[in-house]
């Protein structure tokens, strides 16, 4: 279990507590033609917002001048904004969770850097979470602006598949633009690619009843490459089991290795058994290929079964002991300068 890192509110010296921060947080990776604009669409979104907000875009190692562009803007409009460069190109989840590891506010709001997420839609989510009393509030492009076979049709067969392994009802897992309370956020890690499913994971940690989804705008992209293809689907699906074993098992890895090692074990038994059977009758089988396979059908058995102990003496270990939280991306630094300030709407 990760440590949790909650943001506390503290109460004003009238007894009255101070409205709640917001943190932005915006992974762009070789978007040297959205950086600028985007800035100036969230301070403009965000300009009379009724919270002190902070702006966090991490560059995650882009080669076009992505990062110095940032950079420059953000020396310009002042030290609200600030921006993380990774060393090197470590994808867009290790990214968000560098932003989210330098977030300071006590709601984080992720979205992605090539604007076809409008940030006019961040104040009615933030709303609707603080409002409702919610820890998620995830965004649904009711109106999709992308192509119909490369995007549109492997989102919808990955949301439904989604949604069947989860049982989560959200109809568009692939939008960027979501709110989270961050202390409920910081109990869950990022690992892989599995940005897209924050709302599976944030399940383990609190009540889907605590999450909700809204329509939000949604625009084509005018500048800059898509980083995504059909070879998404694929990565999702393998993500996809990953996340159900980890629903499902756990806290009882031993139930599903063992699971498949028993179903494993009584096939290859079966076959020998029936070779055994042919074998007193009086007919060879050693050479068979039925031989082999039910040979190799109880030893892989026999490892999926031990395996299954070894997992389940590791989330023993896992449970009952605190293991330190390293992060599996590389930055120069995630900690906010001296100066570095909130924006307040005058």
């Amino acid at each position: 279990m990760t440590q949790e890192l909650s943001t506390t509110i503290t109460p004003s010296v009238s007894g009255v507590a101070p409205p709640p921060t917001v943190s932005v947080v915006v992974p762009m990776y070789n978007e040297v033609a959205n950086a600028v604009p985007l800035i100036d669409a969230i301070q403009s979104a965000l300009a009379a917002a009724p919270w002190p907000w902070e702006l966090i875009v991490v560059d995650d190692g882009s080669a076009d001048g992505t990062a110095d562009a940032l950079q420059a803007r953000a020396a310009q409009l002042g030290s609200h904004i600030r921006v993380i460069s990774l060393w090197r190109n470590f994808r867009q989840t290790a990214a968000m969770q560098a932003g989210i590891d330098a977030a300071r506010g006590d709601v984080i709001v992720t979205l992605d850097g090539d604007l076809q997420n409008d940030p006019k839609d961040i104040p009615a989510l933030v709303d609707k979470l603080l409002r409702e009393d919610l820890d998620l509030v995830a965004g649904w492009r009711v109106n999709r602006q992308d192509g119909l076979w490369l995007r549109k049709v492997p989102s919808k067969i990955a949301n439904h598949l989604i949604r069947k392994l989860t049982g989560l009802p959200f109809r568009d897992l692939g939008c960027s633009l979501k709110v989270y309370r961050t202390r409920v956020l910081r109990q869950v890690r990022l690992f892989g690619e599995m940005h897209r499913f924050i709302p599976a994971w944030m399940a383990t940690v609190t009540s889907p009843r605590r999450m909700a989804e809204a329509p939000v705008s949604h625009h084509a992209r005018t500048a800059g490459v898509s980083k995504y293809g059909l070879s998404r689907t694929f990565r999702v699906i393998v993500d996809l089991l990953s996340v159900h074993f980890f629903l499902k098992y756990s806290a009882r890895p031993g139930h599903f290795f063992g699971g498949l090692g028993l179903v494993i074990m009584a096939l290859g038994m079966g076959i020998l058994s029936y070779l055994g059977v042919l074998k007193i009758m009086g007919e060879s089988v050693v050479g068979r290929p039925l031989f082999f396979f039910g040979f190799f059908c109880v030893v892989s058995a026999i490892q999926l079964l031990t395996t299954g102990v070894l997992a389940e003496l590791l989330i023993r270990i896992y449970f009952t002991r605190e293991l330190p939280a390293k992060p599996y991306y590389a930055a120069p630094e995630l900690t906010p300068q001296a100066d570095a300030g909130w924006h307040r709407s005058s």
